[in-house]
């Protein structure tokens, strides 16, 4: 959870592997897409940053949050050595937000259970817009940074083990 003195867009380049010879698959939800564009730009500038050619990020949309599940696995599949799940999902009046919120972690989750291939969540499960700005952009930074630097990690780990 992002605090008042966590950014989520700092990291230690000097502790990230070397991802020049990774391929990455980022799935993004086009629901909330002010929210999900701003992850996606986070996570994309934060490959290219560590090493990855621009033409080794495959990206694919999905209609919502809860699409992600199906997207990410039909990514796993790609020959790419990690995915990145970027959503968003704000808090309303009913039941709804819930039940997707259970549904994504559930999923992806399976996901890394099931297959060879890691993915990383990078969904958000606000209270509200203002949350999800600060978090994609904002105030705390970017956590789209932040699971780019997981999914090269994970790549690595993936790689190595």
């Amino acid at each position: 959870m992002a605090t008042a003195n966590k950014n989520l867009s700092e990291y230690d380049k000097a502790t990230i592997p070397n991802a020049s010879n990774f391929r990455f698959g980022i799935v993004v939800s086009e629901w909330n897409d002010t929210i999900t564009e701003g992850l996606y730009k986070g996570a994309y500038d934060a490959l290219i940053d560590n090493g990855v050619e621009a033409q080794n990020i495959i990206r694919w949309d999905v209609p919502g949050s809860f699409e992600l599940i199906y997207g990410c696995k039909k990514m796993q599949e790609q020959m790419v050595n990690a995915v990145i799940a970027i959503g968003s999902v704000i808090q309303g009046e009913t039941k709804h937000f819930d039940f997707v919120c259970e549904g994504v972690t559930q999923g992806i989750k399976d996901l890394n259970v099931l297959h060879e291939t890691p993915v990383i969540f990078c969904v958000l499960t606000d209270n509200n817009m203002q949350q999800s700005i600060e978090r994609s952009g904002g105030i705390h930074g970017n956590k789209g940074t932040e699971a780019a630097i997981a999914a090269i990690k994970m790549a690595k780990l993936r790689q190595d083990h």
